[in-house]
């Protein structure tokens, strides 16, 4: 059998759904993916694969991993994919009295009373992620996101994308934001989950980073300075070297050299496949465009510190599309006209260009086109859920964003 051909720079792409599994009636979190997972293979595992398309563990037995298994040169159709496992997945857990829920967090769980770490295959990982940063809390047992994998080869290819990813990275949340309550009540935050993710690993502070990657960009270098100097820095909590692996890395964005793929992690999950697959789409879009030099040269892209690029995140972690960016280089950078402008307004431009380059498709630029008028999805749950929201109209408003996953629509508020 010949070797499969490895794709070349965002020829190939991944993406990797997480979702809460709930109570049926109440909502509140059932540990269920071990007897998901069981049920749909016959035995406990950590990995099912249902055709073309995949189902796994994740750090909590609450919360499942839906994907692709391997990768596409489009994401054309995967939106209903992703849809006909989540009615699979629906099948097996109607008989244990759950569903799924979506969103970047869930609004009301006690991770230190109801997190129950995975305790299949694979377990010393999860133990001793749990010894070291005491994984029973918010950022680590309370957190749903969409990865996507983006395929490159070699150096020039790494650098280029790399390069691009982290111009990228800071407005995310800008589009998928999708986690303004926590705890029960509304945080202030557009998306608290990266707020939670940016603190969960301070005891080793190499192993995250400033969330935005370092400007490095060739494997060698990105080996010497990163990956070493991490594994170095948890070597003395974890002496059996258990951890001492790539995916250790908690960036933002993660070179996943053993497949050839740079893994995007700040994506909030949204409510449903299709509006997944519209944010995939238009992050892609504008990666596309970065790479292809449409509005500054590699050179110059390489040129951006981590520091002005962690001050717009941070804004967009706070407001999503309504963070005013005043860095008029890094406005320039993404071919925004204007001086000062919204978060929101730079994707609506990022839509207008990518369209134009026949990057978006029919079906997605109408969920895009919704996301810019109406806003992230945490802007329309903190419209539905008002200030200062009861439990029973939380629950009310989440009850609707599950029967938009079951239907594969968006929520409109």
């Amino acid at each position: 059998m010949a070797a499969r051909r490895t794709p070349a720079l965002l020829e190939g792409c991944g993406i990797e759904l997480e979702y809460a599994i709930v109570d049926r009636d109440s909502l509140n979190v059932l540990s269920l993916s071990d007897e998901v997972l069981r049920a749909a293979a016959g035995h406990y595992t950590n990995e099912y694969r249902n055709d073309r398309m995949g189902w796994s563990n994740e750090f909590v037995c609450h919360v499942i991993e839906l994907k692709n298994n391997d990768p596409l040169p489009s994401l054309k159709g995967l939106a209903t994919s992703f849809h006909q496992q989540i009615k699979e997945v629906h099948t097996l857990l109607r008989r244990m009295g759950g569903r799924l829920m979506p969103t970047g967090m869930h609004p009301w769980m006690d991770p230190r009373k109801e997190a129950k770490i995975w305790q299949h295959r694979y377990r010393q990982i999860y133990e001793t992620y749990d010894r070291i940063f005491n994984c029973r809390r918010h950022g680590w047992a309370n957190v749903q996101s969409m990865h996507v994998n983006l395929s490159f080869r070699e150096d020039e290819e790494f650098g280029r994308l790399h390069a691009a990813i982290r111009l990228i990275l800071p407005i995310i949340p800008a589009l998928a934001a999708s986690s303004p309550i926590v705890s029960g009540k509304v945080t202030g935050l557009h998306d608290t989950r990266l707020l939670y993710y940016s603190r969960n690993q301070q005891k080793v502070p190499s192993v995250m980073g400033r969330i935005i990657p370092e400007p490095v960009f060739t494997e060698a270098e990105y080996r010497k300075k990163i990956l070493e100097s991490m594994y170095r820095a948890i070597a003395p909590y974890d002496e059996e070297g258990i951890l001492q692996h790539e995916w250790l890395n908690s960036r933002g964005a993660i070179p996943r050299y053993e497949r050839k793929a740079m893994e995007i992690r700040v994506i909030d999950t949204q409510e449903c496949p299709r509006a997944n697959i519209a944010v995939a789409e238009l992050i892609i879009a504008a990666l596309r465009l970065l790479v292809a030099g449409q509005w500054g040269p590699y050179d110059v892209q390489k040129g951006w510190g981590i520091s002005p690029l962690v001050s717009v995140f941070r804004k967009c972690i706070r407001g999503s599309d309504s963070a005013v960016i005043e860095n008029t280089r890094y406005l320039r950078m993404l071919g925004f006209p204007e001086s000062k402008a919204q978060a929101g307004e730079v994707w609506k431009h990022l839509l207008t260009e990518g369209n134009k380059g026949g990057y978006i498709s029919r079906e997605s630029m109408k969920i895009l086109d919704m996301i810019t008028e109406k806003g992230t999805l945490s802007r329309r749950i903190l419209r539905a859920v008002g200030p200062d929201p009861s439990h029973s109209r939380l629950k009310g408003v989440y009850q609707r964003l599950c029967e938009c996953l079951d239907a594969n629509r968006p929520f409109i508020e």
